[in-house]
């Protein structure tokens, strides 16, 4: 076997935008051009393909395909540690029946396939698919002995990468924790990767689901939470959503802020999708021009009004002193109500004046 491929298969686990060209040479071993890797989780499907069959793969993908027809489910049912031929289990009257060849292989001139489903310990299965043209003939089991012999290097590539991204998680979370910040990080289903000690002291504001979820004892920065979460990898979304967030006896209030993660677009093992930070504001005033802004994602000008309106301000006084319309202040106002997720000035003004530190 190419120890040189064997090790790119390995490279991906710290590479992972090298797996299209390594998945590329895994279909000329299988004798076709190019391969797909899928996985799927709690019916979150993440997947990368090389060149060829990438088309075919991401109709694959959004046509649900992973749970239409027999085989896949067959794939995962006989938990064969080795590659599957599509002739070996079905005839080719049945494979005319199966929705992917009806839908999108045949139509494309495809006409044979070959898979292997590796279970990974994190709760995820990847799923290696092989497709080749009608006119080239089925596979044999030569084709599938060869792929088979880099079967356990799959296996072992995926594992680690699985591993390193709850490892990245970690270190997000214990980085935060080192500079005195509560956080805990996600994944795009909203199960939580790993939290630091601090968050986790905090059961006055978080509550501790089961299945690894979380959600806000506080009702309203709940459903802030999740409109953030819902929100991101929109374009016009927002980099970091921050909102206020009061602990079960409504005693103390922190600020929430959700950021999104940023990694490769093909990193596909447990990725990172978002972190969810609480930062503590001590001051007994309201707080300075700059910390309102970067707490709230407020602009300079929305910042000044809101800090105007915590000093006692009426608007009338804060247009003249700023030399602003009151219709103008009106609308800052109203821009840092939606930001802070407060529905009245008074509520603005509690929240930079009466900000304390959470009892943990």
């Amino acid at each position: 076997m190419d120890s040189q491929l064997i090790d790119r298969i390995y490279e991906s686990c710290f590479a992972p935008e090298t797996w299209p060209d390594v998945l590329d040479e895994i279909g000329r071993v299988g004798g076709t051009t190019g391969a797909s890797l899928i996985v799927s989780k709690d019916n979150v499907l993440r997947w990368v393909a090389s060149p060829e069959p990438h088309e075919r793969a991401e109709r694959f993908v959004k046509g649900g395909f992973l749970r239409r027809g027999q085989i896949i489910p067959k794939l995962f049912a006989l938990r064969i540690p080795g590659f599957l031929i599509d002739l070996e289990f079905f005839t080719p009257e049945e494979l005319d029946r199966e929705p992917v060849y009806q839908e999108v292989w045949r139509p494309q001139g495809i006409g044979w396939g070959m898979a292997t489903a590796i279970p990974i310990p994190t709760g995820e299965n990847a799923i290696f698919i092989l497709s080749r043209r009608m006119e080239h003939g089925p596979f044999g089991r030569a084709d599938a002995d060869r792929l088979d012999e880099l079967r356990p290097h799959l296996a072992r590539s995926v594992l680690i990468s699985a591993r390193l991204q709850l490892e990245k998680a970690r270190v997000a979370g214990d980085t935060l924790a080192a500079l005195g910040v509560p956080a805990l990080v996600f994944d795009e289903t909203g199960k939580v990767l790993a939290a630091n000690p601090l968050i986790e002291e905090l059961t006055g504001f978080v509550h501790w689901r089961a299945f690894d979820r979380v959600s806000l004892k506080d009702k309203g920065a709940d459903q802030l939470l999740r409109d953030a979460v819902a929100s991101i990898g929109f374009e016009d979304s927002p980099e970091v959503r921050s909102f206020p967030a009061c602990d079960a006896a409504a005693e103390a209030t922190m600020v929430a802020h959700v950021i999104p993660i940023r990694l490769s677009a093909r990193d596909i093992f447990v990725r990172c999708f978002a972190a969810l930070v609480f930062t503590p504001v001590t001051r007994p005033q309201a707080p300075p021009v700059e910390l309102v802004q970067s707490l709230f994602d407020l602009t300079p000008a929305e910042a000044r009004v809101a800090r105007s309106l915590a000093s006692g301000k009426t608007i009338a006084a804060i247009a003249t002193e700023g030399s602003l319309s009151p219709e103008t202040v009106r609308t800052h106002v109203r821009r840092v109500l939606a930001k802070t997720g407060c529905d009245r000035q008074a509520e603005i003004v509690a929240l930079l004046t009466g900000i304390v530190r959470p009892r943990i």
